[in-house]
């Protein structure tokens, strides 16, 4: 019995048939020798990648910090017979379920989505995972995750309490301290009071900022750092801060702190806020207001009075504005008479909002070549289209009427590179017209005002050529004499492949059992040998362009009559070609196999005993007689 191996991979596309020798002897008798041919027939086949599939499965290393939902491994299957993997639609399914880990449709392995525990020893975690294919085609491996011990720094303060003391009079947004801990991706937060009325903390560098102007107060602030990609890492502090007073009043203002938000097509000359403002000495008219700040923001605003207006316009999608992060930061200085002067800042932070001002542009010429073989997912080309406002050509791709059989092709939202997800046929299909929607996104704080256009692409086919080549004459019939010494030619085939070019193969496919002829290129060699008397050798050629797929092939029947040079021959001994009519030579290849089941064996064994008993009765009964 021959079985085939279990860690085998047949693939027809290489190897169609395997030649199996095979020895059987008896004590006492001579030994037997015969072969056995295995031919190997091309199939749809669901293949997983070897690591994968083997054994012991494959292996995957982590750490144990890996952020949660980390796409960790994917399973990949190599579909035989011709089919792409997207159009095999292959389902995974996971065997057993005492694992965090998370496997999607798509095939990824992804991470707990509550990260992996921060444990000092390697985890290990094992999935086994099937594949099947909507044929009903499977296959199954296993993955192995170990998880390895994170070495990375944890969060920790200096101290764990502070003591901060400011004076009074300190205005709104104005630095009061900075808390600092070690660690990876450091964020910082307050955690006591939930809701701090005094101060405010930045979230990034740690900055303690007061939230109005500063009059005597104690206050109590329990703040937090923690790592950012792994919020469990943290660690606290206690901060004191004390405001005492100086005996000295400045002016009162209200707001003590100005917030605005306002569209880039703000008009020059709008007020943005009016401050209202009083001394303590009662003497209100001998205020004075200035603005300070960077640059950009005193070139842009201006103060009349107590009223912050806008000084010139403020248009988000220049690079100026976006230098800054659409917002601008000034601070009123509002200063009140008398010796020495005494002043209040009021800060003003202004913030840029986007208006959707213009409509895309489509690209100009937009139209693409594809062969007709293209893969599925090859990418046919990329329409690029432009928009003015901030970001620039923020835009998204979408196809109008969306893939089907009429219109096989896709396009990726975010980049507009469109692919082939379908056949394509230049017999039916010249060119495709292909209708894409260019929307902005994110050019407006109303996300509902977007503008839109419609851009035509063309797409055009181009024919392969996939036909057999053609040989002239398909059928000859060839007269040489063997004669002594090396190898002698006997004939030129002439063979023509598709339009491009490619180079033919050629190959004795039938009739060269003995090795008399041998085949170099499309040349025909004879190699002499003791031949005692004339004979005639069939021999069977096959043709085919080259290794792409699919072969096609021309089979060319060659006749040669071989006489050796002892025996007589004709006057002429030329070698003569001639093209013989289709009808007087038949070749027929016949290839048949049968393989029928065990009980039909022992059935027609058991029969045929029955019926020889049978017949020897009868001659039995007819000889008594």
């Amino acid at each position: 019995q021959v079985t085939l191996h279990a860690s085998a991979e047949l693939d027809a596309r290489r190897v169609k048939q395997y030649t199996l020798t095979l020895w059987a002897s008896c004590p006492g008798e001579d030994e037997v020798e015969e072969r056995l041919f295995v031919w190997v027939m091309a199939g749809q086949v669901l293949r997983c990648d070897a690591p994968f599939a083997s054994a012991g499965g494959d292996v995957v290393q982590v750490l144990a910090d890996v952020a949660p939902r980390t796409p960790l491994y994917v399973v990949l299957p190599q579909p035989l017979g011709g089919l792409m993997v997207s159009s095999v639609c292959p389902r995974f399914r996971l065997r057993n379920h005492d694992t965090p880990l998370v496997l999607t449709r798509q095939g990824l392995v992804l991470a707990p989505a509550d990260g992996f525990n921060a444990s000092k020893d390697t985890q290990m975690f094992r999935l086994e995972i099937e594949v099947m294919d909507r044929h009903g085609h499977n296959c199954s491996g296993t993955v192995r995750v170990e998880v390895l011990p994170s070495h990375r720094p944890r969060v920790t303060f200096l101290e764990p309490q502070w003591a901060v003391t400011v004076p009074e009079g300190i205005g709104p947004l104005e630095v009061v301290t900075q808390v600092h801990a070690s660690g990876d991706n450091v964020r910082y937060a307050i955690l006591a009071p939930t809701a701090p009325a005094l101060f405010t903390i930045d979230e990034v560098t740690g900055e303690i900022r007061s939230t109005c102007q500063l009059e005597v107060a104690h206050a109590r602030l329990l703040v937090r750092a923690y790592n950012a990609l792994h919020p469990t890492d943290h660690a606290t502090t206690m901060l004191n801060v004390t405001v005492q007073g100086t005996g000295r009043r400045a002016p009162s203002c209200v707001p003590a702190l100005s917030m605005s938000q306002v569209p880039e097509t703000v008009s020059p000359g709008s007020t943005l806020v009016t401050l209202r403002c009083t001394d303590p000495t009662g003497t209100n008219g001998s205020l004075h207001y200035a603005l300070e700040g960077p640059p950009t923001s005193r070139s842009r605003f201006c103060m009349e009075g107590p009223r912050l207006q806008v000084n010139t316009t403020l248009d988000y999608d220049s690079e100026a504005v976006a230098a800054v992060g659409f917002q601008f930061t000034a601070t009123i200085v509002v200063t009140a008479g008398g010796q020495p002067p005494r002043s209040t800042h009021v800060p003003v932070l202004v913030t840029v909002t986007p208006v959707n001002e213009f409509t895309p542009v489509c690209p100009s010429g937009a139209t693409f070549t594809v062969p007709e073989t293209a893969a599925f997912g090859s990418t046919v080309g990329r329409v690029a289209g432009t928009d003015r406002d901030y970001p620039l050509d923020s835009l998204e791709y979408s196809l109008e009427g969306g893939p089907s059989p009429t219109q096989p092709f896709s396009i990726d939202t975010r980049t507009g590179e469109i692919r082939v997800v379908g056949p394509l046929d230049s017999q039916r299909h010249k060119s495709y017209r292909l209708t894409v929607r260019l929307t902005d996104t994110r050019n407006d704080l109303d996300p509902a005002k977007r503008r839109s256009c419609l851009c035509d692409v063309a797409v055009h086919l181009q024919a392969v050529p996939d036909q057999a080549p053609v040989c002239t004459p398909e059928v000859q019939e060839l007269r040489i004499m063997a004669r002594s010494g090396g190898r002698q030619p006997v004939t030129h085939l002439a063979c023509q492949g598709s339009p491009d070019g490619a180079v033919l193969a050629y190959t004795i496919a039938g009739g060269n059992e003995d090795g008399r002829f041998q085949l170099e290129g499309n040349t025909l060699f004879y190699l002499p040998n003791d031949l005692a008397e004339t004979r005639t050798f069939v021999l069977l050629v096959e043709v085919w362009g080259g290794p792409g797929a699919p072969r096609r092939s021309t089979v060319v029947a060659l006749v040669v009559h071989v006489t050796p040079r002892s025996t007589p021959v004709p006057p002429s001994t030329t070698t003569r070609r001639t093209t013989l009519r289709k009808e007087p030579l038949v070749v027929t290849r016949t290839e048949a196999a049968w393989h029928p089941p065990a009980w039909f064996v022992a059935v027609l064994t058991v029969s045929g005993a029955l019926l020889l008993a049978a017949l020897g009765c009868v001659a039995q009964s007819l000889l008594c007689r």
